[in-house]
């Protein structure tokens, strides 16, 4: 036990930053495709399992189906076929299978991926333990009916409760003016989560969580042939699947403001619209761009000119979110119900200002210092570089993509910026969302 202790605090603290990443990527015969990183620094493993079963995928009208599926995944297996002798396994039975070996499994959904992680000691008797539960966790989830019942029951309750909430409201508002019919607005409701079924459940999971459309990361103590060998067990329970229907483009935004009354003491503000979608060029552009305009915490010009100057926020900021296809950017803040006219005024403003203008010089040479001095907190242990090299294999960038970030970052110019924001980002085509202050709207407006 005392050496678990120390592994584990090894795992957290003491991994050292990768200058140089060397990515091993394969495509098995199955069609699952293998991205792998040997570190031999500390003897523990991490894995990730990623689909095309993110919430874009859920069926209409059945918002939430792609994250309970994944939720379920854990709540209990069935047994194996004969040839295989495995036996049924509860919920229980499988968190302590994982916890008797100090493995770590874990699941997540977003906008376009679902899958599962490992965590795990590189050892062979722990490690051959770890993955073999984990490939029977994607392949034989059983949906049991009470435990079904239970996490709908909890899904319900938490959008209820979040439906209180004005920074979920104007979220979820904002989601829906900037994609309107799009699968990347749809929301789980109270509804939605209710015409879910059990049989929707492993209806999605045939569907999604297929061997060809495997995306496995790993990065840890083990050579290549092991890692090979890991992903071919992973995935060989796993069904071959159809091809998916295509989803359809993100609709242009025309520019909409929203006000959405609330007794809030503070008026919650999103302005936005699809900007960025995975592997476009202005990717580097838009991200040394937005650290001056939003995302440079007290430095960036939304910072100075809506707190520093004004007092109008305690917080304000930008973002832009890749996705598959085009995801958004975001400007938010909060500000006192009387103070949203000028709040939003200053906000506009001041990206109107950038847009025409741009960056100074010193202010494009902090944000490039800034990013590149950063960029090592970003790779400096094993899980972080585990969520990066399954983005690459996910969306299938470049494989030196962390390699060479930071000298695209160094050769972004002013002129890069003004046009990839110009490219991405009109001032007259935007969503605007405001909870709480529900007075007059803009001429695209409407109030609720």
């Amino acid at each position: 036990m005392k050496r678990l202790i120390i592994v584990a605090w090894v795992a957290l603290f003491a991994i050292p930053a990768h200058a140089t990443l060397k990515i091993a990527a394969w495509t098995l015969d199955n069609g699952a495709r293998v991205l792998f990183v040997e570190n031999h620094s500390i003897p523990m493993l991490d894995v990730s399992v990623e689909f095309d079963a993110g919430s874009r995928r859920d069926p209409q009208g059945k918002s939430g189906t792609a994250s309970l599926t994944n939720a379920m995944l854990g709540r209990g297996l069935q047994a194996g076929t004969a040839a295989q002798d495995e036996p049924a396994l509860t919920e229980a039975q499988i968190s302590d299978g994982f916890a008797d070996i100090a493995a770590q499994r874990g699941g997540s959904v977003g906008e376009d991926s679902g899958g599962v992680s490992l965590r795990t000691l590189s050892s062979a008797a722990e490690r051959d333990a770890a993955v073999l539960l984990l490939a029977r966790v994607l392949a034989q989830p059983s949906f049991p009916a009470d435990f079904f019942a239970r996490d709908k029951a909890r899904t319900i309750a938490g959008i209820k409760e979040a439906l209180t909430k004005p920074e979920f409201i104007a979220s979820r508002a904002f989601s829906r003016v900037m994609y309107g019919s799009h699968p990347y607005a749809m929301e789980p409701t109270v509804a939605s989560v209710e015409a879910v079924t059990r049989e929707d459940l492993a209806t999605f999971h045939r569907q999604h969580y297929v061997g060809n459309r495997a995306v496995i990361a790993m990065i840890g103590d083990i050579t290549r042939a092991e890692a090979d060998a890991i992903a071919r067990q992973l995935t060989a329970r796993l069904p071959q699947g159809a091809p998916l229907p295509p989803l359809p483009a993100v609709a242009p935004l025309q520019g909409q403001e929203e006000r959405i009354a609330h007794p809030a003491s503070q008026s919650h503000i999103l302005i936005g619209a699809p900007a960025l979608a995975r592997g476009d060029p202005d990717f580097f552009a838009l991200t040394v761009g937005n650290y001056v305009l939003g995302g440079g915490g007290f430095v960036s010009r939304l910072m100075q000119e809506v707190r520093e100057k004004r007092g109008l926020s305690y917080s304000v900021y930008s973002y832009f979110e890749p996705l598959a296809q085009p995801g958004p950017f975001q400007i938010g803040l909060q500000t006192s119900q009387a103070q949203t006219g000028q709040a939003l005024k200053v906000a506009r403003e001041t990206l109107a200002d950038y847009l025409r203008t741009g960056p100074t010089e010193k202010e494009l040479q902090a944000a490039k210092d800034n990013l590149i001095g950063g960029f090592p907190l970003r790779i400096d242990n094993n899980r972080k570089i585990l969520a990066n090299i399954a983005v690459i294999g996910f969306y299938q960038l470049p494989l030196d993509y962390l390699d060479t970030w930071t000298a695209n970052v160094a050769k972004v110019s002013r002129a890069d910026i003004q046009a990839a924001f110009q490219r991405k980002v009109a001032v007259d085509k935007l969503a605007t969302i405001i909870v709480g202050n529900a007075g007059s709207t803009g001429s695209a407006g409407t109030t609720k």
